[in-house]
Order: C-alpha cells, then sequence, then structure tokens
C-alpha cells in the first residue's frame, strides 16, 4: 500500500485522505519492502513513482500512549523544524505543516534550530512552556533530543516525527514515524549511477550528516545495491559533507585531488549535489559528460539539471507532510490509531520525465 501526499490540490487532498484512512485501519500488520520499485503508472506531471511501503507497526492511539484525550481542532501544536528554511525541502516542508494547521484551524507554534541539536531541545521545551499540547519533531539527528522527549513525556504531551527517526520506543518516547524509505532511495539511485556508467567505473560518495538514520541508510542502500549488481563499480572515496553545498563542494574539491579518475557521483541530497556540480566544473571537467551524478531530493533546481543532462536522476524525497502528520493525529486521538510508522511516496525524476514535471510544477 502506498501513501502519497505529492500534490496539495483539492482533489489531491481528498484521495490522500481515503487513502491514508483506510491505511491506519488495515496496515497494522503490512511488512515494510525492503526496496521500492518504479510503479507500473506515473503520478502528476508524468514522471514515475517510487512505491513506499505505505504503512507498517502497530498501531498506535492516545490511551496506548498515556495521553490525554484532545479535539486537535482546539488544540496548540508545536512544529520543531531541524535546519534553515533556505533548504527548499525545509521551507516546503514547513509551509506544508503550517497550511494544513491553518486549514484545519489549529493552533500552530513554530520555532527552527537552524540544524543546532541543543537549540532544538532548548526549542522543544519552549514550546512545553509556551502551552503546546502535542508536537510535530523533524529531528535534527536520530539521537541527541532524548531530553526534550523527556520533558515531554513526563507531561504527557505525545511526539509524531517526520522525515527522520529518533532513538526510543515507539508509541512511548514518541508516536512514530513519517517519511521516506531511505533505503530504497538509494538502491534506485545505485541503479541510475550502475546503469549510466555501463556497470563499471570509480566513483564517489557524498554522505549527509552523521548520526541519523537518512544518511545511515542512504549510505547502506547504495552500497549494498552495487555489491548485489554492479561490481565492477568501485567506491574509491566516501565522505560527510553534511547534507551542505558549500561543504560538499569543498569535500568533493579534496576527492578529485586524491582520486581524478572518479566518473561518477553520489550525493545523498540536491544540495550536495549542487556542490559537487560547482567543484567539478572548477576542475575542468564537465559534470553530465566527464563524471556521472545521482543524487537524492528532487528539488527545482536539480530537476532542471536532470533536465539539461548535468545530472543523471533524482529520487524525490516527498517533503509535503503536513496532511499526512494532521491526519494522523487525528487517528491517534480518534481512537482508531495511526501506524507507528508511514511510508510516502516519493518520486523518480530521469531525463524521460524532468522536464514534464518541471512544467507541471511537480517539484519543490
Amino acid at each position: 500500500m502506498v501513501l502519497t501526499n505529492h500534490r496539495r490540490g483539492p482533489r489531491a487532498a481528498a484521495m490522500l485522505g481515503c487513502v491514508l484512512a483506510a491505511a491506519l485501519l488495515a496496515a497494522g500488520c503490512a511488512k515494510s519492502a525492503e526496496s521500492p520499485a518504479p510503479a507500473g503508472g506515473t503520478g502528476g506531471g508524468g514522471q514515475q513513482e517510487v512505491s513506499g511501503s505505505g504503512a507498517s507497526g502497530p498501531l498506535c492511539t492516545a490511551a496506548q500512549y498515556g495521553a490525554p484525550a484532545l479535539d486537535l481542532t482546539k488544540a496548540t501544536v508545536g512544529f520543531s523544524q531541524s535546519e534553515s528554511t533556505s533548504n527548499p525541502f525545509r521551507a516546503t516542508e514547513t509551509q506544508s505543516i503550517t497550511d494544513e494547521a491553518k486549514k484545519l484551524g489549529i493552533k500552530l507554534i513554530q520555532r527552527n534550530a537552524n540544524a543546532n541539536v541543543p537549540q532544538q531541545n532548548t526549542d522543544i521545551q519552549d514550546m512545553i512552556a509556551q502551552g503546546a499540547q502535542v508536537l510535530i519533531v523533524a529531528p535534527e539527528n536520530s539521537d541527541g533530543l532524548a531530553p526534550a522527549f523527556a520533558a515531554a513525556k513526563a507531561k504527557h504531551i505525545p511526539v509524531l516525527t517526520i522525515d527522520r527517526t529518533v532513538n526510543g520506543t515507539a508509541c512511548s518516547d514518541f508516536i512514530g514515524f513519517i517519511g521516506s524509505d531511505f533505503l530504497g532511495q538509494a538502491k534506485i539511485a545505485a541503479d541510475d549511477l550502475g546503469t549510466a556508467l555501463n556497470g563499471q567505473g570509480n566513483v564517489a560518495v557524498l554522505q549527509g550528516t552523521s548520526g541519523n538514520n537518512v544518511a545511515t541508510e542512504r549510505t547502506n542502500g547504495f552500497n549494498q545495491q552495487l555489491a548485489a549488481k554492479y561490481p565492477n563499480i568501485k567506491i574509491v572515496a566516501s565522505q560527510t559533507a553534511n547534507f551542505d553545498q558549500a561543504t560538499g563542494q569543498k569535500v568533493m574539491e579534496q576527492i578529485l585531488q586524491s582520486n581524478p579518475d572518479i566518473t561518477g557521483v553520489y550525493a545523498q541530497n540536491d544540495t550536495m549535489a549542487l556542490g559537487a556540480i560547482q567543484a567539478i566544473k572548477a576542475a575542468g571537467k564537465t559534470p553530465g559528460k566527464d563524471i556521472k551524478i545521482v543524487a537524492i531530493d528532487g528539488t527545482q533546481q536539480c530537476v532542471q539539471n536532470v533536465a539539461s543532462g548535468v545530472l543523471v536522476a533524482d529520487v524525490e524525497t516527498n517533503p509535503r507532510f503536513g496532511p499526512l502528520a494532521f491526519q494522523s493525529l487525528q487517528k491517534f486521538y480518534g481512537g482508531t490509531g495511526v501506524p507507528t510508522t508511514v511510508i510516502i511516496s516519493d518520486h523518480h525524476f530521469t531525463s524521460a520525465n524532468a522536464a514534464e514535471a518541471l512544467k507541471n510544477g511537480d517539484v519543490y
């Protein structure tokens, strides 16, 4: 089962509500797909859809969690954003949460930690002091937020995590997780790069921030797929660039100096890919020709680069969590319960569909 939250028009929102309701009622025992494959059809704008696993894990209700009954439409909800909204993913994510809260008439308190874990702890505890009755948190790291989550638990304030997981026990330390299949994304990226390189060559990996599940799973999935299907492709460098464009450029410059024979790059997010492109050009090479690049995120600039041939492909990470987050909270408080893991659908942008997706406004 796939939960899709790609476009936010009224028709799409209505369809999403029906799909999610069915998923929350029926998918409690569904198994997670290890590696999603492109769906047979196409999403809005004709881009291939990467099928997520839908929903899995036991259902969690407010009663099981130990949270007091709450009318969500009259509640104060706190939203903790982990990183600057100068990042298109974070901007779209924040806007989606804001728009859905406004649509439902829910009072929303927001804080942005700007990639600082201690600040995010402070932000969450500040929102609790400001009267937040339930929290939606986009964690900066999978660990490090224990103080804030403990403070919320002590006051019986539920926490729903989006886009990154946290360490702890679902339906106890937090409600559950809504996000992408990061392992599956990485395997698709590996197939894209492996095909573009005709199954041979030396590649570099630009890893995301250490300490969160996104970077870990995007590393593991890529490595596993190369080992299984492309034994003649060698990873000659794999370094952290912190999901940051400037750092990605600097790290790529260093890698090129040590490994001038690189023919491929896997960037675990779009901003690092943009930094890599700058470094490759500065080294006198042509991205897309001399060095093939694949990335994950699906931002407008990088999908444009796919359309123009600078990037081989880009796997979307869907940031539009607003409808799913608030519908999940409604099921949590309504007694039906929400699965502890909800995987939304991403899309796969290639040279065959990138231009159409851009034309139809299906990227962020």
